[in-house]
């Protein structure tokens, strides 16, 4: 044991190819870590740094078949962080949530003052797209460090490069303290491609010119597999091992009748 926290990297041209090497980089390679929610009895979590990229953030297929919830919660999911729909949920005082990435990211509260963060990348990027300083946080100094469970996302970075045709292509980077590698990552960075996706839209309205989505990035302080599930993950290393790719995965044109159903519950519950 040297003491040094592995350091790990994997590429994927998809996201459900990036997602799986990146748990299974975690599990093969990462170390053996204690977390601060064991319970008396639980092996340590494998524990890694992980920087895991996907080439291109849309191409099919798109969803794992073996992330944990249903396609209904994804959809539901997406719409948290790009559109704010449980934004009301927050509510500490109650007991209740403390934050919302789609707050953070959408309307930053410092000093008295409500930041859209994701209208400066939008506008920072339209005015220059080499710029490095288009970027949104997450954490609050001022609270977050008090919290049983302050946000695991910390850090949304983006910059243009054009291609070889002179198209704009935007670059998503995001820095997170700490994520479950198999029962988190694969929802966050759907949401977060999505995110992606809205924030390429938006430049491309600005300024007139095509833009589309390239890269995605992410890079995990500590992307971990806790102990306490260990027994539940064996189904997805069986999974990985006796099915093929295209049988671990779906395309997003099979998950559309369930998102749809999501959309229309969630409409129920907003007009209710």
């Amino acid at each position: 044991m040297s003491g040094n926290i592995p350091v790990l990297c994997v590429y994927g041209r998809t996201l459900p190819e990036a997602w799986e090497k990146a748990v299974l980089e975690c599990w093969r390679n990462g170390a053996a870590i204690k977390t601060e929610y064991d319970k008396p009895g639980d092996p340590p979590s494998r524990d890694c740094t992980m920087m895991w990229s996907v080439e291109d953030p849309f191409a099919e297929p798109r969803i794992h078949r073996a992330f944990p919830g249903g396609l209904e919660d994804l959809e539901v999911y997406r719409q948290e962080v790009v559109e704010g729909i449980h934004d009301h949920w927050i509510a500490p005082q109650e007991g209740k949530w403390t934050y919302t990435y789609h707050k953070r990211l959408f309307a930053y509260e410092t000093a008295g003052r409500t930041i859209n963060q994701i209208d400066y990348i939008v506008d920072k990027l339209a005015e220059a797209g080499h710029s490095r300083r288009a970027q949104a946080i997450t954490w609050n100094v001022a609270v977050d460090p008090q919290t049983y469970d302050p946000p695991c996302l910390q850090r949304v970075w983006c910059r243009l490069l054009d291609d070889e045709t002179g198209t704009a292509v935007l670059n998503m980077n995001s820095h997170w303290r700490s994520r479950d590698a198999y029962k988190a990552a694969y929802m966050n960075v759907f949401a977060l491609t999505e995110l992606q996706k809205t924030i390429a839209a938006r430049i491309a309205a600005k300024t007139e010119r095509p833009v589309r989505v390239g890269r995605y990035a992410d890079l995990v302080d500590s992307f971990h597999i806790y102990g306490s599930y260990f027994r539940d993950f064996e189904g997805f290393l069986r999974m990985v091992e006796k099915r093929t790719f295209e049988e671990r995965t779906w395309d997003s044109a099979y998950a559309e009748p369930m998102f749809a159903e999501a959309r229309e519950r969630l409409r129920r519950e907003k007009g209710a």
